[in-house]
């Protein structure tokens, strides 16, 4: 039997001996968890008034909130334990990318930048299933990781944002991939709008954790590559509440378990699931929002046809419906350029170039990396776009870009042919040089000896 508790009955550090109802599926509070002065705000800001709460079930005694805290250091000692090699290894990672100066070549640059990725993606990896194992994770080991994680990405942005996952590996992988991807857009923005570290940390935390309430739902939901059907979309949609009461369970902080449940809201409350518009919604969320939507336009799906990082960024200019906040998708913009990092371009001089890095206050002109063309100490040749003699005007579409991928594998192929029977035909001439040598110093050997006797 349940009965209603009012939001004057919520006092900070009390708590409920059973789980505290918004309704019949969102836990508010769940069992022991004591209330804070931020839950109380907001849910002031947020109008609800009244909660649900079985009858036998009556508000519980004060819990100490040091007492709170301990136990959760000790949980999140064992999380630590779990993440601690992978940790050290991104740190590894960083160390030997910052020691090398790359100063002969830029593909080992974006090598070493895809190394320390991936550790990322290991580290995110694991953070969920932590979660997933032992419902456990470490804040303070996820902020120091995170930290490092946006120093780096802002070292090294142009690297990073070239970087794009397969097709297959999103499959395997989806929620993890996803994650990465968003957390860089959401980072790239923040410190296009110049956060202060310690925001940007948050953001990253918020980026990385926006999908953890998908663990709750069954995987064919989020990993299928059929089209779902109304009643599963709805299962997929409580998925930012799940986030929300996992996070607050875990006693993240208030800004990050708003970002969460709020990253599918929208501007004109059209988003989910409490329809929020405008100023309601926390900013983390309005960054993770755009980001997130970018990722999903490039990302390939099965059951939809993926668009170019060029195309993803017009969308998200003309945001129909004003579905997004106009700052957080200029700020993308000029952190990508109208022509995205890594997109393929058509110039007017008849050449194809790659996107390489971006202009700053000028997001129509990139610069550009040409395709098979080097500077005179054999590093790649780059130039500044413009509306003159290098105006882009257009960028390759799917299948040029594959077209112009496979040309530049098989010159890469018959280039490394080519090395190959040099190498081959030096070995061959070195063979005959040494046996040449070898047979000069025999006759060398002969013309010494004294054949006087044998006369």
């Amino acid at each position: 039997m349940e009965s209603t508790i009012s939001i004057e009955k919520l006092k900070p550090e009390i708590s409920f001996k059973s789980d505290l109802m918004l309704d019949n599926q969102f836990v508010l509070l769940p069992v022991t968890v004591p209330v804070t002065d931020e839950l109380i705000q907001a849910l002031n800001e947020w109008g609800f008034k009244e909660f649900q709460c079985n009858d036998d079930m009556s508000l519980g005694g004060t819990i100490g909130v040091e007492k709170f805290k301990d136990s959760s250091a000790s949980q999140n000692k064992s999380q630590s334990e779990i993440t601690q090699k992978i940790n050290n290894s991104v740190k590894q990672a960083l160390e030997d990318a910052k020691a090398n100066k790359f100063e002969n070549s830029e593909k080992e640059r974006l090598s070493s930048v895809k190394k320390v990725y991936n550790e990322y993606m290991n580290y995110i990896n694991s953070v969920y299933t932590g979660y997933a194992t032992k419902k456990k994770i470490d804040y303070q080991e996820l902020s120091d990781t995170v930290k490092d994680l946006c120093i780096f990405i802002r070292e090294n942005k142009r690297y990073v944002l070239r970087i794009q996952p397969s097709a297959e590996a999103r499959k395997k992988n989806f929620l993890v991939i996803h994650s990465m991807r968003t957390t860089v857009l959401s980072i790239t923005i923040g410190l296009e709008i110049h956060m202060p570290l310690s925001k940007l940390i948050e953001l990253g935390i918020t980026s990385i954790l926006h999908e953890i309430g998908m663990l709750r739902l069954p995987p064919q939901l989020y990993m299928t590559d059929k089209t779902l059907s109304p009643g599963e979309k709805a299962q997929i949609m409580q998925h930012p509440i799940f986030g929300f009461n996992i996070l607050k369970e875990l006693e993240f902080p208030l800004s990050i378990q708003l970002g969460v449940i709020e990253h599918h809201e929208k501007e004109n409350g059209l988003g989910y699931p409490r329809h929020l518009t405008g100023s309601k919604i926390s900013n983390y969320a309005k960054i993770i929002a755009v980001s997130c939507s970018y990722e999903a336009i490039t990302a390939p799906r099965e059951y939809k046809s993926e668009k170019t990082s060029f195309e993803a960024m017009l969308e998200l200019l003309q945001n129909k419906f004003k579905a997004y906040d106009g700052t957080i998708i200029k700020a993308l913009l000029y952190s990508l350029s109208l022509y995205p990092i890594g997109a393929y371009v058509y110039l007017n001089n008849g050449k194809i170039a790659i996107v390489s890095d971006v202009s700053t206050n000028n997001p129509k002109n990139p610069i550009v990396q040409l395709l098979n063309e080097k500077e005179s100490d054999g590093s790649p040749k780059t130039l500044q776009t413009d509306d003159g003699a290098n105006k882009i005007i257009r960028v390759l579409s799917q299948a040029e870009q594959a077209d112009v991928e496979k040309s530049l594998q098989m010159q890469k192929d018959t280039e490394a042919e080519h090395k190959k029977q040099i190498n081959e035909s030096l070995d061959v001439t070195n063979q005959f040089l040494n046996a040449a040598k070898a047979e000069k110093e025999i006759d060398s050997q002969f013309s010494v000896v004294d054949l006087s006797e044998f006369s």
